[in-house]
């Protein structure tokens, strides 16, 4: 089963579509017969996968578009929409999936602050801005999928800017889905992507050969697209090494930090250690 917003025929459009899971979700809706608006950073990984979406399109490069586009730039966005829509006329689904990572802590590299923010963050805010009025004023069901990240809920130590970033994606996306709801006569829903370890070039540091434990983005983008067809909110995506559960745990754990007020990001203090792995390992009803 699918979504009944993806028929054959309509569009969609992706962000970060070069490479990764933006690619893997592309090959996928052109495999479904939808037409592919790819966006990315101008350069040959741009051309490449407007090469493979085409062969994997039904009409083939009559059913790819490929649109150099910075997502930090409104008037970059505001251009993807517009060729989009004169391109293809009927957009199905939209993916802010573009995104950096970035090492930049709680005090330091301010630039690396600044960029990770208006990439993950502000791609995405320019992206519901854009496309939400247009898909709605569509009368259509279409759907928006914004990639967050399981640092954006748990917020790990070390890499702060990204952390917010993703925080801020989350918090977006749940409004967004709010306010579509609440919006008379709307047929469209946004959605929270959570992906787990996934082995793109983004994760893969340096490694040409997946982790045993990493999913590829075939296997995101298949946990995607039944989550969507559930008409789930949160796609929260396990990987060969943490199971829903596990995820489950350590969300509540973060959670609890407010509610017990125990010191911040108690889950990696010495104080708490032991605390943690007990509660991990804790039958769940307790």
């Amino acid at each position: 089963m699918s979504h009944p917003a993806l028929a054959a025929g309509r569009a969609a459009v992706i962000t970060g579509a070069a490479s990764g899971i933006g690619l893997a979700t592309a090959l996928r809706m052109a495999g479904m017969g939808l037409k592919v608006a790819i966006a990315d950073l101008p350069g040959p990984a741009l051309d490449a996968a407007a090469a493979a979406v085409a062969k994997a399109a039904k009409g083939g490069r009559d059913d790819v578009l490929a649109v150099p586009t910075d997502v930090a730039k409104i008037e970059d966005v505001r251009r993807l929409r517009e060729l989009a829509f004169n391109t293809f006329g009927d957009i199905a689904f939209v993916m802010n999936n573009a995104g950096i990572e970035a090492t930049a802590g709680a005090y330091d590299d301010y630039a690396g602050w600044q960029r990770t923010l208006s990439v993950n963050l502000w791609g995405v805010i320019n992206g519901a801005h854009e496309f939400a009025p247009a898909l709605i004023a569509q009368k259509k069901p279409a759907l928006i999928i914004n990639t967050g990240s399981k640092q954006g809920i748990t917020t790990p130590p070390g890499n702060t800017a990204y952390n917010v970033s993703k925080a801020g994606v989350k918090v977006t996306t749940e409004a967004l889905a709010h306010a579509l709801r609440n919006e008379p006569g709307c047929q469209v829903s946004a959605h929270l992507l959570i992906p787990g370890f996934v082995f793109t070039g983004m994760t893969a540091r340096g490694r040409t050969e997946k982790p045993a434990d990493a999913w590829t983005p075939e296997q995101t983008v298949d946990f995607m697209l039944a989550s969507l067809a559930r008409g789930d909110f949160y796609i929260l995506c396990p990987d060969g090494a943490v199971t829903r559960d596990m995820d489950e745990r350590r969300m509540e754990w973060a959670a609890n930090d407010i509610i017990q007020n125990r010191p911040a990001l108690s889950r990696w203090h010495p104080d708490y250690k032991d605390a943690f792995e007990a509660f991990m390992k804790a039958p769940r009803g307790r």
